[in-house]
């Protein structure tokens, strides 16, 4: 039999000082690793002192909807509006600020050119629609309610006009008028 050299595997580790910083590296490099990464996923869900991020009020908050159906309930023989509800609960959304060229509410010098007109012309303007103003302001009150909101409105800028009466006020004072002078 032959002898035959032996062949010596030689590994990266050659001292005994080596080998101990190598099996120490080996427990805590990943001991490290691990802790970094549970401090990185917890550090996200922390409150901070004082936050009421989880409070009842905040949840509800964040899981309001995004949106809201209003139903709006009509008045059965409610009459017929005035033309002050009918600028509050319409024209006020434009005329009480000035939004978008709208002559302000009680504005002499705006109304001023526009009362010259006569308040049939600023009737029709407001229930057909002018310049950005939507017809009826985007409401929905027949044409003699937009009428007197529109002499409302004129006369509070220094108009004197007579708004319409309402039908059914009319109506009853021609029959009480009827009544009284029939034999």
């Amino acid at each position: 039999m032959s002898q035959e050299p032996h062949s010596h595997h030689e590994g990266p580790i050659k001292t005994p000082k080596q080998l101990a910083v190598a099996v120490l590296l080996a427990f805590v490099v990943p001991i490290l690793i691990i802790v970094l990464l549970v401090n990185y996923v917890s550090s996200a869900s922390k409150a901070s002192p004082g936050s009421s991020a989880l409070g009842p009020e905040a949840t509800a908050q964040r899981i309001m909807p995004v949106a809201a159906v209003q139903i709006k309930v009509a008045a059965a023989n409610a009459g017929a509006a005035t033309g002050e509800e009918v600028f509050k609960g319409q024209c006020a959304a434009c005329h009480a600020a000035g939004t978008l060229g709208a002559p302000k509410f009680g504005d002499a010098a705006a109304w001023g050119p526009r009362i010259g007109q006569g308040l049939e012309a600023l009737a029709h303007a407001a229930i057909k629609g002018k310049n950005a103003m939507p017809p009826q302001g985007g409401g929905d009150f027949n044409d003699d309610e937009i009428t007197r909101a529109v002499a409302y409105m004129a006369n509070a800028g220094g108009a004197k006009f007579t708004p319409p009466a309402p039908k059914a006020a009319a109506s009853g004072a021609d029959a009480a008028s009827g009544g009284a002078s029939a034999p």
